[in-house]
């Protein structure tokens, strides 16, 4: 056990923590901190870990099967249990995060099969773009929770997409200079941002398995090729 796993593990424990804050009370109870603040704190915490275990395991030579095998399993749970309670509290649609979720699953598939063939698929451009972008996406929207509601709770405007709420409109309209500028538009604004990199995360979650699988598909067909040379050799 060496410094870069131990912040692999620590990142796998702060993601049931994360869950148990944003939606409940734990942290406004407790330590009378924010819940989406609290959230936040623990969300980004763990999101640098995820930078800097990789960066420590390369800097001090500790590269271990161990940390290749957990920091992968630690990234799904983190963003996969950040997405999901972000859905229950209605400032995430399911069918984007199902898409998000289930890519994640669908590469770390093809990468087992890869490693189990004998070859490794890097990470592409796309793929750490996406994972930027999610970060951005999920710490938008955490910011705009608040008490685990959503921004508009009312049945006339169901939260479908940041554009339907007419409450985003009063909330530019005080930006530009209309009124005043209340927390309620400052949260109606993280809510919109949130949503439109919600789609940004989407796109370059689809594109990016799409690379990943045209490589694939190349080295399928290269080692394949080689084998037909060997067996006719």
């Amino acid at each position: 056990m060496n410094l870069p796993n131990s912040l692999t593990l620590l990142r796998i424990f702060i993601a049931p923590l994360m869950v148990v804050v944003l939606l409940t009370k734990f942290s406004e109870n407790w330590f009378g901190v924010p819940q989406h603040v609290g959230a936040v704190v623990l969300f980004l915490t763990a999101a640098i870990t995820d930078w800097l275990d990789g960066w420590l395991a390369r800097r001090r030579k500790q590269v271990s099967r161990l940390g290749i095998l957990l920091d992968p399993i630690a990234d799904k749970l983190l963003v996969s249990s950040a997405l999901i309670s972000l859905v229950e509290n209605r400032l995430a649609p399911a069918w984007a995060v199902v898409i998000i979720i289930g890519r994640e699953f669908a590469v770390s598939g093809l990468r087992s099969i890869a490693a189990a063939e004998g070859w490794a698929i890097a990470a592409s451009t796309a793929g750490k773009f996406k994972m930027v972008s999610q970060v951005v996406a999920i710490t938008l929207l955490m910011m705009a929770s608040v008490s685990g509601a959503p921004p508009v709770e009312t049945k006339a405007f169901p939260i479908i997409a940041f554009w339907t709420v007419p409450e985003m409109g009063v909330a530019l309209s005080h930006v530009f200079g209309e009124g005043a500028v209340t927390a309620q538009d400052i949260r109606m604004i993280l809510y919109g941002l949130g949503r439109a990199m919600l789609w940004v995360v989407v796109i370059s979650s689809c594109w990016s398995m799409y690379g990943y699988f045209y490589q694939f598909y190349l080295n399928a067909r290269e080692k394949l090729g080689i084998e037909r040379k060997e067996k006719i050799g």
